[in-house]
């Protein structure tokens, strides 16, 4: 019998920043549809998010303002750096969203572009901003988890 091979999960980019400048309200996953350049461009773990959102355009969803620079060593069919970039989703899922996002104040931004395998997969969250007050909270709990484990490290001496 076979032992099945594990598709081992391989970051490549986290949008850390929005994080911490919004709540995230639901995930999903998506697939994207990319270039031969992009993909060799992405291997080489070479890919910003600071500036990208997610946007529903005739039915369909879009990566915009990602940032994946040209390949070194490709030729004159290099891919556009900031292209806008479909993502494959269902259609269900993507009608549930479109709802979700009419909500004044929701957005969809990608959290997370990663290796599955051998395909590329974007996470993409359903978000809302954080007030000032939220942030401070997050900060404060962030804050006293680290004050326990430092505790609970010097008690265990």
């Amino acid at each position: 019998m076979a032992t099945p091979r594990s598709n081992p999960r391989r970051t490549i980019a986290a949008n850390k920043r929005a994080l911490h400048r919004f709540q995230v309200l639901d995930e999903l996953e998506a697939g994207i549809v990319l270039q031969g350049t992009e993909v060799k461009s992405l291997r080489a773990g070479q890919l910003s998010l600071q500036e990208a959102y997610v946007r529903i355009r005739g039915g369909e969803l879009w990566l915009i303002g990602a940032h994946i620079p040209e390949y070194a060593f490709g030729n004159r069919h290099n891919h556009k750096p900031t292209r806008d970039r479909k993502l494959l989703v269902h259609r269900r899922e993507l009608a549930r969203w479109e709802k979700e996002v009419r909500v004044k104040g929701v957005t969809l931004i990608p959290l997370e572009v990663y290796f599955q395998g051998s395909l590329v997969k974007v996470r993409v969250g359903l978000v809302r901003g954080k007030r000032l007050h939220d942030k401070r909270q997050a900060e404060r709990e962030r804050d006293d988890k680290r004050e326990i484990e430092r505790a609970m490290k010097r008690k265990g001496r």
